[in-house]
């Protein structure tokens, strides 16, 4: 009951608000007609502004102009018919709002006149950047008229050059906001596309229920009628503006309030689409079990901390409830969000992308310093590189990332940045599901053999990802032949060790043995030791000069190899010895055997089987794995020579 008490007071005070703002700039507008005394103007140049609001029609017909020439410039007709030939609403509004000037015109005395010259193609070009804007001006001048216009811009800039202007702010309708009426206390999204009943979600985090509206499928009209107050209210609500506005591909992502509106049309979307998000109660971080150490590490030290969890869970308003407690914590906190929708106070600044670049962003906000800084939705590569970058610069870094597990956030890093660099990024995981925290990870690097793993050669950096509260080991992340891989040190709570061989050694072997052999053998002996079975004809192949290959491949994956052939071998036994010189040590064969293979083994297992080099020689490095085997045969008086 509390909960809906909150989320209707929020509701109500937004109408206030905007009922309040409806109510000045009726008045607004009143008293500049007023002032203005348009129906006692000769001429008048309307600009596209005014004209695509449908102003004129309206004034004409409650008489307020009468008896006047309204002279439109041939570049407002083009770009009304260039707006409308890309299926741009506002075009075909503009061209419609002649045709009713014409019309309500005939009885009042107005008529319609076209001058000026049509744009060149460069004038076109540079429209963005006012060149049409300016033509309307020198047509206004031109026939001595007085220009009507929407655009704040337009009017300033004829007020500097001298030319006759009257400035008509934008209203918003006065009829109730629509799309307000698909909403109740606990809607938290609105889901509109013609032609289908539309459809709303509602309920908390966790329990969320899909409900149909109507029975009745929405009619476009009705979708583009909303469309066009939303628009309209964009305009003159100071805390509303478009965040993502891709009008030729048919994409528009507006932020109204506290709503966020998403709006998709062909060529983008298959038909016309809106939906509405909104958050439905603002919540503390009183609301979540946080771990009470947790708290106090994250409010006196800077701090990595991804929020995870899947789309819908409560990552945002997590986030949010952060950022407001690190603020009364006296921390100076901005934010990263394109939409900006995160429901913070306004003492913490919300930044979007600087010239659509957040890379502009981060480097603006490295002079603000602030001690964290929230990063709403990290998506793109650019955006875990700019993530690293802030943090790795000291700035406190929370950043919110959509993942259907806790340690695949994590993983979402590796490969955008170096994994040594992962556990300096990123210190904390916290994993939202259903509004509620479920998991919290700490990260951490140490040098030591993977766990399953016992050679103390096989020791590699690996990063920990270990349980916040029992501080117990679950993941471990490190280099595994040429992958980074996450490997789970228990399976499912029983205690029982995974083997990473298991996992990856087969497939990463398989693949480097294929090069010599299409359909080699992997056995698996233990957890750091294989048997690898090929052609006899590829065995010299695979071990490489002096046992190059072999060596390379076991220090690459961090597993000893042993070679045999799969089909036998039909070789015979033949005599040799052996000499140490300095760091190897040389058997030496019959010399009969120079340039031809020979299988080396200790008891029956093969070593490798090398090509006899000068003077019948096999030189072997004594520290290397292979030597140290050779030597250990040798001692136990089981080393063989087959030829």
């Amino acid at each position: 009951m509390k909960y809906c008490r909150k989320a209707i007071v929020v509701e109500l005070s937004v109408q206030h608000k905007i009922i309040h703002k409806e109510m000045m700039i009726m008045k607004n507008e009143k008293k500049i007609l007023k002032e203005n005394k348009i129906e006692k103007m000769k001429k008048i140049v309307p600009d596209t502004s005014i004209l695509i609001q449908g102003r004129l029609s309206g004034l004409i017909k409650k008489g307020k102009i009468k008896g006047v020439r309204i002279i439109i410039p041939k570049s407002v007709i083009d770009e009304l018919q260039a707006q409308a030939s890309r299926s741009k609403d506002i075009g075909i509004k503009g061209l419609e709002e002649i045709k009713k000037i014409r019309k309500e015109g005939k009885s009042r005395g107005v008529t319609i006149e076209f001058s000026g010259k049509r744009p060149t193609l460069e004038e076109i070009q540079l429209a963005r950047k006012g060149r049409i804007d300016a033509l309307i001006r020198d047509v206004a001048e031109k026939e001595d008229a007085t220009l009507i216009t929407s655009d704040y811009v337009q009017a300033l800039v004829a007020e500097a050059e001298d030319v006759s202007v009257k400035h008509i702010p934008q209203a918003v309708m006065k009829r109730k906001f629509k799309l307000e009426s698909f909403f109740t206390p606990e809607t938290q999204s609105v889901h509109l596309k013609a032609g289908v009943r539309p459809l709303a979600k509602r309920g908390k985090p966790g329990n969320v229920t899909l409900h149909e509206l109507s029975k009745k499928p929405i009619k476009e009209d009705e979708i583009k009628a909303i469309i066009g107050q939303v628009l309209s209210r964009v305009r003159v609500d100071e805390n509303s503006f478009i965040e993502i506005g891709r009008r030729d591909s048919g994409a528009l992502v507006v932020q109204l309030g506290d709503y966020r509106i998403s709006i998709a049309r062909p060529p983008f979307s298959d038909g016309l689409e809106l939906t509405a998000v909104r958050p439905i109660a603002k919540v503390s971080l009183n609301d979540y079990e946080l771990h009470e150490k947790l708290k106090d590490i994250i409010a006196e030290q800077s701090r990595g901390i991804l929020i995870s969890g899947p789309p819908g869970a409560g990552k945002s308003s997590f986030a949010s409830a952060l950022a407001n407690f690190l603020y009364r914590k006296g921390k100076v906190v901005k934010t990263f969000e394109q939409p900006r929708d995160l429901q913070v106070g306004p003492e913490i600044t919300q930044y979007a992308p600087l010239e659509g670049d957040w890379e502009k962003t981060a480097e603006l906000l490295l002079l603000v310093r602030p001690d964290y800084t929230i990063f709403d939705e990290i998506r793109k590569t650019r955006d875990f590189r700019v993530f690293g970058d802030m943090r790795l610069a000291g700035v406190g870094m929370i950043g919110v990332v959509h993942s259907t597990s806790p340690v695949s956030a994590i993983q979402r890093f590796i490969g955008r940045i170096e994994l040594g660099m992962i556990p300096h990024v990123i210190d904390i995981v916290i994993y939202i599901k259903a509004g509620r925290i479920e998991k919290v990870y700490s990260v951490g690097m140490t040098v030591k053999v993977p766990s399953g793993m016992h050679e103390e050669d096989l020791a590699r950096p690996v990063v920990e990802i270990r349980d916040f509260k029992t501080e117990e080991l679950e993941y471990e992340i490190y280099t595994f032949g040429e992958e980074n891989v996450i490997i789970p040190v228990q399976d499912a709570g029983k205690g029982e060790t995974i083997s990473p061989v298991n996992e990856l050694a087969k497939k990463v072997v398989l693949q480097e043995l294929r090069k010599y052999d299409p359909d080699p053998v992997i056995e698996i002996i233990s957890s750091d030791r294989i048997v690898a079975r090929v052609r006899s004809d590829s065995i010299a192949r695979l071990i490489g000069r002096q046992g190059q290959n072999i060596t390379r491949l076991e220090e690459q994956l961090g597993i000893h190899i042993s070679v045999e052939p799969k089909e036998g071998s039909l070789k015979a036994s033949t005599s040799w010895d052996h000499e140490e010189r300095g760091k190897c040590i040389n058997l030496v064969l019959d010399l009969n055997l120079v340039g031809k293979p020979v299988d080396i083994y200790s008891g029956e297992e093969l070593l490798f089987s090398p090509l006899v080099g000068k003077s019948g020689i096999i030189k072997i490095r004594k520290k290397s794995d292979l030597g140290r085997a050779v030597l250990s045969a040798i001692a136990r008086n089981n080393l063989r020579v087959l030829a």
